[in-house]
C-alpha cells in the first residue's frame, strides 16, 4: 500500500468516525485510529484546513473547550469518495487473499495425495 493511500484510510477512518460520534475526543480518535494523539491533531487541522470538518462547541460537554468535530458537505463528498475507494481496495485485496487461499488448499491436496 503507497503512503497516499494509507492517508486516504486514515481520512476515511476519522471521517467515518466524526460523521457517527463528533463529540469523540482527540484522543479517542487517535487511539481508535491508532495513531498518537500528536498525530491526530494535526490530521485534524488538515481536514478543517481543506474545510472537510468543522470545528465547533460541543454544547452538551461541561468542559466547554471540548469541541465536535461536524463533517461540511465538502467533507462528507470526501467521505463518499474515500468510502468507494477503500470498499474498492478491500474488494481486490479480499479476492487476492481468496485466490492465494485456494491455491494453497489446492497445494497442500497434492502433498497429502503424494
Amino acid at each position: 500500500m503507497t503512503r497516499s493511500q494509507l492517508q486516504e484510510d486514515m481520512q476515511f477512518r476519522i471521517l467515518r468516525l466524526l460523521q457517527e460520534n463528533p463529540e469523540m475526543s482527540q484522543r479517542d480518535l487517535a487511539k481508535a485510529v491508532g495513531v498518537s494523539v500528536g498525530r491526530m491533531n494535526y490530521v485534524l487541522n488538515a481536514l478543517v484546513d481543506k474545510g472537510l470538518v468543522k470545528l465547533g462547541n460541543f454544547t452538551a460537554a461541561k468542559d466547554k473547550r471540548r469541541y465536535a468535530y461536524v463533517l461540511t458537505p465538502k467533507g462528507i463528498s470526501r467521505k463518499s469518495a474515500l468510502t468507494r475507494a477503500f470498499l474498492a481496495r478491500k474488494v481486490a485485496e479480499y479476492e487476492a487473499l481468496k485466490q492465494e487461499i485456494e491455491a494453497l488448499g489446492l497445494e497442500i491436496n497434492t502433498l497429502h495425495r503424494e
